[in-house]
């Protein structure tokens, strides 16, 4: 139940009398314990503010604090049990507290189910909680209520909704039942249709996934020829490093990555760094692999890893 996760703790909702750029500025920033504590001093003069009341289920949901967080969508649903949102949210707290306590999950799924079920049929037009139905339905074993024609039915309903949406579902279906070539299909076809860095990703994690190293360094070199990411320099080279192939491509990605570092690439230098080590160790070149590791730890000198892998080097 990981994909639904960012839309269940999203702000939805218009902040009516919050302070609007504070409260955003605080969700964005990840600072949810600042954003809990200026909701909860709002709600104390607006007790009844729904959309206060959703807005700290979210920040208690970004924290972890699924019971919290459950509290808050409950108030909600005792008021308002015609919002489609609200049963969405709740049914994803439920979820993801279910996930942490596997002892005691079996209890929770039928609320679960309930809730999202509720929530598709209030909402027809509800991308999310369809998208959290198909993972439910195929995760369940089949005497909890998993069904895998259910997952395929909600999977339609998001084709009708969304087309990238219904073939990335339907490829997510057939890989998780072990049936690859349908699965790669949709995965193309949401491409074809999308072709969003998102459907990229997806097709690149299902060929490492399935060890086709090749086809996702090329699904990778596609998504780079459409959008000219830097950041795709170091997936092709993290790829090269981690399957031991086309490793010369993979030094100049991880060189051209580094050469055209920002911060918006997301990964730190450190890493590229550690993937070149990993690639001249492949090559059996120890003083180039001990010179890349170094420059790695001296970014980042905690990571074990990077530290691991030093040691590995110096035995060769």
């Amino acid at each position: 139940m990981n994909k639904f996760l960012v839309f269940l703790l999203f702000p939805i909702l218009m902040f009516g009398q919050l302070d609007v750029k504070n409260i955003t500025t605080l969700f964005k920033g990840q600072q949810y314990l600042q954003a809990e504590k200026v909701i909860i001093d709002f709600l104390t003069n607006h007790p009844n503010h729904l959309q206060a009341i959703e807005l700290l289920g979210d920040a208690y949901g970004h924290q972890k604090k699924w019971d919290q967080a459950i509290v808050q969508y409950k108030r909600l649903l005792e008021v308002n049990a015609l919002e489609a949102n609200y049963h969405y949210k709740y049914g994803g707290v439920l979820g993801m507290k279910a996930l942490e306590n596997k002892l005691k999950s079996l209890g929770f799924i039928g609320d679960i189910k309930a809730s999202f079920l509720r929530a598709a049929e209030l909402d027809p037009n509800h991308i999310e909680v369809r998208w959290a139905l198909v993972e439910l339905y195929m995760q369940l074993p089949g005497i909890l209520g998993g069904s895998k024609s259910k997952s395929l039915t909600f999977a339609e309903e998001l084709e009708n909704l969304s087309t990238v949406d219904g073939y990335l579902a339907k490829g997510y279906i057939y890989e998780y039942d072990d049936e690859p070539e349908l699965a790669e299909k949709y995965y193309r076809l949401a491409i074809n249709v999308g072709g969003s860095l998102t459907c990229f990703s997806i097709l690149t994690s299902f060929y490492e996934s399935t060890d086709k190293p090749d086809k996702a360094i090329k699904t990778v070199e596609d998504a780079q020829q459409k959008y000219n990411r830097n950041a795709l320099h170091y997936q092709i080279g993290k790829i090269a490093a981690e399957y031991n192939v086309q490793l010369q491509k993979g030094e100049q990605c991880l060189k051209a990555f580094i050469e055209n570092y920002s911060i918006q690439d997301g990964v730190p230098k450190a890493w590229a760094h550690y993937r070149l080590a990993q690639i001249h160790m492949h090559k059996k070149n120890k003083q180039e692999a001990l010179k890349y590791i170094d420059l790695a730890l001296a970014e980042l000198p905690k990571i074990k890893p990077f530290k691991v892998y030093r040691e590995k080097i110096m035995q060769l």
